[in-house]
């Protein structure tokens, strides 16, 4: 436990903010992925895309944009590259003539699945460094903490 003064208070710091851990983590994470998105085609907006929609098959344009916390302006030009490439199809909604229903295609599908695959292997040379135990408590907190929330309540 560290122990320092502060404005002349005895003040206890048990651990660094989780911003401080977080952030420089994640941008690991990033850079490692990067190389393996672009050996795959994909920039990282291509694969959160390819992901969000693979985890649920059929959203709006909308309601993707929402999800993945982009501008649905910004993603046009992804959706239009992924469209191009045959690894997603847009097509009119039946409830709604304005808005396209977004789906991965078998070639999108195995491509998510191909890179995915390569990024969790290298994951696994940093979660090796736990234990099993810690490696699934690590995960379990992970996916929990990563759901929308408002830090401010």
């Amino acid at each position: 436990m560290n122990v320092r003064y502060v404005q002349g208070y005895l003040s206890v710091v048990e651990r660094r903010d989780l911003a401080a851990m977080v952030v420089p983590l994640g941008r690991a994470l990033t850079e490692a992925e990067l190389p393996i998105l672009q050996a795959h085609g994909l920039t990282m907006w291509a694969y959160v895309v390819l992901s969000a929609l693979r985890e649920q098959p059929v959203r709006t344009q909308s309601a993707l944009a929402a999800t993945i916390g982009a501008d649905k302006t910004r993603i046009i030009k992804v959706l239009d590259d992924l469209e191009a490439r045959g690894l997603l199809e847009r097509r009119p909604d039946p409830e709604d003539r304005r808005a396209r229903l977004l789906s991965l295609t078998p070639e999108g599908r195995s491509l998510h699945a191909d890179a995915q695959r390569e990024i969790q292997r290298g994951e696994r040379l940093l979660l090796d460094r736990l234990s099993e135990e810690d490696r699934r408590g690590f995960l379990r907190a992970l996916q929990i903490l990563s759901r929308p929330t408002d830090l401010s309540e």
